[in-house]
This record gives structure tokens, sequence and C-alpha cells, in this order.
């Protein structure tokens, strides 16, 4: 299959994507009948990705080069995270690739669509107090917008991945409080129990201060690691099994068709395709957003409180009135997924040399593992 976006009229909303990766929040939207009008994006193998899944579709690589979103409804933009997340430099939101999110603020200028929803890390939150946040609320402000956010868990929405990521939506003319705050459910107590007996996801590259131990998922995928190289998270198996997921399996896991970054081959090397989707969105959540800015629903704001100095896990303003939300991150009470529903390829395993490294720095670290976890790793390494 080759699964392409086919838009079969222009009839309809809208969209206009920047920082567009591999088109996540993009295919979201489309899967909600939303039209692209515009792609952007600079990463030639992301960008060689986005012309085959959306042909025919005007596609821009230098954000500074876009100067209208052709009236779209919708603006996506999940805006470099290098420099603010908790794995790249840190050098926070004046640094030379996350400072492009003010390229949107440019185009905000002269371009008005209806909503504005952006996609970026956790870590802006806490980093440099906060520093990111002040910088992309203030600018909303200043140009006339409310705007909501939420750190939303994907696990919610029925994948076995734990991934965090924040999610800010802004409008001019209507309620942004009523797409992203207004679904709350409670984080299953299950998710805290982690026992050798039910597969446990995790760092392979890491072990000494972090490992994103999870029960029945894995951790969130990413565009590097602590060894520098784009890698699969591995899984832990009760039966002794220790390995990483096929790269099809992730896809479909970050809510990909299966084979979605297949064109990346093309131009690149295989491996590339892991660092693809650790720097996309998932898109069973930009799904829901697409859905809620269609059929809103009304959110309640009697137990808000008006926002301190730290940016807490939701929040929002109207006519400038910031306020905390206690709105979780857990939109829904959905079914957890298990990690070996999601498996449909063979579990490549983890090498010797890989596995001892891990082991290495996770008995020289203070992380305590699961009672047999690390005796699993050591069986499965021969070491023992």
């Amino acid at each position: 299959m080759t699964h392409k976006i086919i838009q079969d009229s222009q009839s309809g909303p809208t969209v206009c994507g920047l920082f567009s990766g591999i088109g996540g929040l993009e295919l979201g939207f489309h899967l909600n009948g939303f039209h692209s009008q515009l792609l952007c994006e600079i990463d030639p193998v992301a960008s060689h990705v986005l012309k085959v899944r959306f042909p025919g579709i005007e596609l821009v690589s230098d954000v500074r080069d876009v100067s209208s979103l052709r009236n779209a409804d919708v603006l996506c933009a999940g805006f470099p995270c290098q420099n603010l997340s908790s794995s790249g430099n840190k050098i926070g939101i004046s640094g030379t690739q996350s400072s492009l999110v003010d390229e949107i603020f440019r185009l905000l200028e002269s371009n008005h669509p209806k909503w504005v929803v952006i996609e970026n890390v956790r870590f802006m939150l806490h980093l440099n107090q906060g520093e990111a946040m002040r910088r992309i609320v203030d600018n909303f402000e200043q140009l006339g917008y409310n705007w909501a956010y939420r750190v939303i868990d994907s696990q919610s929405f029925g994948v076995p991945q734990r991934r965090h990521r924040v999610y800010f939506i802004a409008s001019r003319t209507e309620d942004p409080r009523n797409v992203i705050l207004s679904d709350d459910s409670i984080r299953p107590e299950a998710l805290k129990d982690l026992t050798i007996e039910e597969p446990i996801g995790f760092y392979w590259t890491e072990g000494a201060y972090a490992a994103g131990l999870n029960r029945n998922a894995i951790p969130p995928l990413k565009a590097g690691s602590t060894i520098g190289i784009p890698s699969p998270p591995a899984i832990c198996f009760p039966d002794g099994l220790v390995g990483t997921p096929d790269i099809r399996d992730a896809e479909r896991v970050q809510g990909f068709h299966e084979n979605w970054t297949k064109p990346a081959e093309e131009v690149a090397k295989p491996s590339i395709r892991w660092r693809l989707l650790g720097n996309s969105v998932t898109v069973n959540v930009s799904e829901w957003i697409a859905q809620k800015i269609l059929r809103p629903i009304p959110y309640d704001a009697s137990k808000d409180r008006p926002l301190d100095k730290k940016w807490p896990m939701a929040a929002w303003s109207i006519d400038k009135q910031r306020h905390e939300s206690f709105s979780s991150d857990w939109p829904f009470n959905s079914r957890m997924a298990q990690i070996s529903d999601f498996l449909r390829h063979p579990i490549k395993p983890l090498s010797v040399r890989a596995t001892n490294g891990f082991l290495s720095r996770a008995y020289k670290g203070n992380l305590k593992y699961p009672k047999g976890f690390l005796e699993i790793l050591s069986n499965h390494s021969g070491s023992k």
C-alpha cells in the first residue's frame, strides 16, 4: 500500500503546516476532512517523505521563505525542539533552531487563521524558568490571541508509548479551552506497577541516571540518544527475550500507517527512520484535536485559579487573564494498549554489546530496577 494522502476536493476546512516533519499533525487533520494547503520542512529526508505521502501539495523548504498561509483555517506548527529537549543541548528558546518559533509570529501579523496548533516537548515548561513559554504566550497575547495548552500523554489515546508533549491551541475568535482542556480522565493506577511478569520497555542506550522504564509500553520514541544515534527503545519480555521492535511496529505505535517512513530509504540509510519517528507527533492526538476543533466541548473553568510564576501541566488565557487548569495529562479512560498487541513483526534481539553496555551503566548508577529485571538482561547477554 502507498498510503498517499488523496484530496478528492478542495471543499472543507484547510490546513497549513510549518515544521511539518513527516506530517503527524497534518495527517490527523486530514483524517478529519481537512485539506492541506501548504507544507514546510527543511530536513531533506523528512521532506522526501512528505512529497511521497502528500503528493501535489505545495512544499516549501525554509520557513523564512513562507510569506502567506493561503487563507488556511488552521496553522499547525511543531517547531524545532532541539534547543528545548531534556536530551538536547538545553540552550533554550533563543537557540538557532528553536528560535524559529518567531517565524510563526511573523506570519500571524499578516495572516489570520482561525486556529493555531503548536506541539513541543514538556521540558520547555521548566527549562530556564519557563523562558520558552513566556516568549510564546507573550507573543500570542500581543497579537490578540486567546490560548490554552496542556501536557498530554499519548498512552491515553490507545498506543503503548508513554509520550508527554505540550499541545498549545490559540485563536483570536474562539475559545481554545473548549478544544484542548474539556476532555479529562484519570491515569490508571496500574501504570505505576512495574514487574517482570509483563513486558517492560526501556532505553538500552541509557541506564545510569535514566532508563525510561515502562510497563507494557515503550518510552518515548526520540530522535537521538546518549550514544549519539537515532535508535529504537528496547523491550524486556517475561520469557527472557530482550530486543527492539521493528520500525513498522513503531510507526503504528506513533499512529502512522505501517511503512509511512519507508520513502526515507530512497534518499538515506534505513536507520534514519527512527529519527523521523522520534521527531514526529502521535497522529492519534492530532486526530482528537482536529475533532475538537470541528466539535468543541464547553470547558468548566470554575475550579481554575490565577496562574502563578511556574508553568503548570495545563493553563489558559482569555483576554490576557492567565489561569492554571487542572486538566490532567490523560484525556480519555481508554483501554490500556499492550505493547505485545502492536508487535506484528519479529523482535530483533538486543546485541550482547548493547546489553552489556546497559548493564554496566545500570550497575554504576543509582536507579532502582524491578526485581529480576537486570538478571533477565544478564542471562540474555550470556554474562550469567
